[in-house]
């Protein structure tokens, strides 16, 4: 009697224990990089003028670099990278496939056109972040309108649609720039390549909320996303809707693509490589898995932005994330070559 109540304490403890370090890991690598961040740059603040300058006390300059201009854009790169890291996931577990990413479904398509006619038709900047978010949502839509056949949603359908609409958006995207004058393509592709220059309280403050809400909610999803990454067969078996979870996890994912797509333009990696870090830290779990995907996406971005400030020209935040993402995806795809798949 006494063996069976004590017999899932080895198997959990060291689960928890894992999942406790890993936590404690990327905290602390979080804590480094926001202090790094908003102590280096072209003017660079020691840790007592940092303190000063947040106190609001010191030199007016430090006030106004730490205030006016590092610390929006470093916040700005925590709630991008935590959206896209916790998206991924979602996408990831949903779809049951390792090369899923926040821009599967045609996020990044959709939101690419909608700025190059935004730009091309010479509306406002203030118009791009808007027309990004609604871009994306309604690619998305259309995608799960393709896959939804009666009562069901096909997984493959899914894929297929979302491959199909951002290759002919894409082509319509590539006939848009070449007809465009230069300043309008210069315009639109710092966009599209994905920076965080210039980013300030307008961004954070307007999406910042909203994409911490559906963050806590994507979170909450986990059962559903354990679930529905054992199989259909078996999701049915236990009593889920695979339509409704589908369709929930998907909004919650396009959302949080979405939003981090309307403040940094389309950064890519990021959604892809975090999950996987992180599952194999965790192992699949994804009550550990999402909450985790979360931290290290804001942590990945937050560096990468770090990285592509540290050189004397600044380089877009999106060039960094591709340049250090695919190697490492391409050492994860040689070390599961031997297990046959993601």
């Amino acid at each position: 009697m006494t063996t069976a109540v004590r017999s899932p304490q080895p198997s959990t403890r060291p689960r928890r224990w894992r999942a406790l370090l890993a936590m404690g890991l990327l905290l602390l690598g979080l804590g480094l990089v926001i202090f790094l961040s908003l102590t280096n740059g072209s003017v660079a603040l020691t840790r007592s003028e940092l303190i000063a300058a947040a106190l609001r006390q010191g030199s007016p300059v430090h006030q106004t670099i730490l205030w006016d201009l590092r610390l929006p854009r470093v916040l700005a790169a925590l709630i991008v990278g935590a959206a896209l890291g916790l998206s991924g996931a979602l996408l990831q577990g949903m779809l049951r496939n390792g090369l899923a990413s926040p821009f599967l479904l045609g996020i990044s398509a959709g939101a690419g056109l909608v700025v190059v006619l935004v730009v091309g038709v010479g509306l406002l900047q203030v118009w791009v972040p808007l027309g990004a978010w609604l871009g994306a949502v309604g690619t998305t839509l259309m995608v799960y309108l393709l896959a939804r056949t009666g009562t069901t949603l096909s997984v493959e359908r899914l894929v297929l649609g979302g491959v199909a609409f951002s290759s002919f958006f894409g082509a319509i995207q590539s006939l848009l720039l070449l007809m465009s004058p230069d300043g309008q393509i210069q315009a639109a592709l710092n966009w599209l390549i994905g920076s965080l220059n210039g980013r300030g309280w307008t961004e954070v403050t307007l999406v910042g909320p909203g994409i911490l809400v559906v963050s806590i909610l994507g979170c909450l999803l986990a059962r559903q996303v354990n679930l529905l990454s054992l199989g259909d067969d078996l999701a049915t078996g236990l009593g889920t809707s695979l339509v409704r979870s589908r369709c929930l996890i998907g909004a919650v994912a396009t959302l949080l693509a979405a939003g981090a797509v309307s403040i940094a333009g389309l950064v890519g990696f990021v959604g892809l490589i975090v999950p996987h870090g992180v599952r194999l830290l965790v192992g699949t779990d994804y009550r550990l898995v999402l909450p985790l995907s979360t931290l290290g996406g804001a942590l990945v971005l937050s560096a990468a932005d770090l990285i592509a400030r540290a050189g004397p020209v600044e380089l877009p935040v999106g060039v960094v994330t591709a340049m250090l993402g695919a190697p490492v995806f391409i050492g994860l795809l040689y070390r599961r070559r031997a297990v046959g798949g993601l």
